[in-house]
């Protein structure tokens, strides 16, 4: 039923406890996981101006897809590794459009004022993704 599974990451505990349900659906449906981590350069703090940089977030995330793609090879479950710069949801979208059955991400359980203004990347994913979004609800993190 599912081939391949969307993994996409950001490192966070959210997303580190969100793995072992990808896995366990990998394992489930014998699908390979594609690991996603978006150098999110909409982010105010990236740029000229920023305290970060495209580099260093670059750099960032193939230390996160390294971390994720031995644990799963750990797991015996095929691993597609995949970095992309722009912003998440879009990038998440375009992705699961070209080679997913599924996506499974982590929420992170924002609620009031910090909800309304700045959504969520799941939110939007779940709101325009063609293929099922199996969501995780992980605590919220300081």
């Amino acid at each position: 039923m599912y081939d391949e599974i969307l993994f996409p990451t950001d490192g966070s505990e959210a997303s580190k406890a969100t793995f072992p349900h990808a896995v366990s659906h990998a394992r489930a449906f014998d699908a390979r996981v594609h690991v996603l981590y978006v150098v999110d350069t909409t982010y105010a703090g990236v740029g000229a101006g920023g305290s970060k940089n495209v580099n260093s977030l670059r750099a960032e995330g193939e230390r996160v897809l390294e971390e994720f793609e031995e644990r799963l090879l750990d797991e015996d479950v095929d691993v597609i590794p995949q970095i992309a710069d722009g912003d998440p949801h879009t990038k998440i979208k375009a992705y699961s459009d070209d080679v997913a059955d599924m996506i499974v991400m982590g929420t992170r359980g924002r609620s009031g004022v910090e909800k309304y203004l700045l959504g969520s990347v799941t939110e939007k994913v779940v709101r325009t993704a063609d293929v099922p979004v199996f969501t995780v609800r992980t605590p919220e993190t300081e």
